[in-house]
């Protein structure tokens, strides 16, 4: 029940910024339009080629603006639900690698629409054959730049992937260090798959996960160094207590021998002294 509460929290934190931004939907797309619209050739716009397109196609927008816009609200809830279960130290180190991952989708997402968009747009357009008009399709482009924003703002979780690898003891620094040259590949390979087929775009996103991992990695190795201590810390503090109960059953084995001691001596002898009399 308690799962089905915070999901609902998190759907109706979405409807409500859904329902605050539907008015301004067509206002909203015409800011996320103006890196393409401002590259189009003269006398050319985007067009609709579907009916229902210009309804659409801005409710759809809004829609995913809603989702991540709403995003602090729902890792706080998944937060809430899972800290229960948490040790405290695991609390300390949980927390901040939840806001720092909120923060880089952000950070992720405001670098494609500021620094790739103006550099693909004028590079895409201008492969565009003689005879060839450019007008791009609203809900093609609206596929198109969520995509983006999703390669770009999953890309720069990179460091938190880093983290958590090596926390949960799946890698080390030091192995993941040594493999720096195949993850270097690998993320011109991830830069390949998730954006235009254009080394532009390829290498505006291969490089950033490529420093975004290295920052991973020196993270990573204080998070490590991190939970060693605490965990030292609670092993030391649990051993400490074993030792405290231990000693006062001791003590209280002591002294109940020495009660029936005394009972069983007042018992067998006659001349020791009875109560009452």
């Amino acid at each position: 029940m308690e799962l089905r509460d915070r999901v609902m929290r998190i759907v109706i934190s979405v409807l409500v910024v859904l329902l605050a931004t539907m008015p301004f939907a067509n206002d909203i797309y015409g800011v996320l339009a103006a890196p393409l619209v401002s590259q189009l050739p003269e006398g050319t716009s985007m067009i609709a080629t579907q009916v229902a397109s210009p309804f659409l196609t801005p409710f759809k927008m809004v829609l995913w603006l809603s989702v991540f816009v709403t995003i602090p609200i729902s890792l706080h809830q998944m937060w809430a639900f899972v800290a229960p279960g948490l040790y405290q130290h695991e609390k300390r180190l949980v927390m901040p690698l939840a806001i720092t991952s909120t923060l880089l989708f952000y950070l992720g997402m405001a670098f494609a629409y500021f620094v790739v968009f103006p550099l693909i747009f004028p590079f895409l357009i201008g492969y565009a054959a003689d005879g060839v008009t450019v007008a791009t399709d609203i809900g093609a482009y609206l596929d198109f730049v969520i995509t983006i924003f999703f390669a770009f703002g999953l890309a720069f979780e990179v460091p938190i992937a880093t983290i958590i690898l090596c926390w949960t003891g799946v890698t080390t620094p030091k192995a993941l260090a040594e493999k720096r040259p195949y993850i270097i590949v690998g993320a011109f390979v991830v830069g390949m798959l998730l954006t235009p087929p254009d080394m532009i775009s390829q290498t505006l996103l291969a490089i950033p996960m490529w420093a975004l991992f290295e920052l991973g990695l020196i993270f990573s190795r204080f998070y490590v160094k991190r939970e060693a201590e605490d965990e030292d810390d609670a092993d030391d503090e649990f051993e400490w207590t074993d030792e405290d109960d231990q000693e006062e059953d001791l003590e209280a084995l002591e002294r109940e021998e020495r009660e029936a001691a005394e009972a069983y001596r007042k018992a067998t002898d006659p001349d020791a002294p009875r109560d009452g009399g």
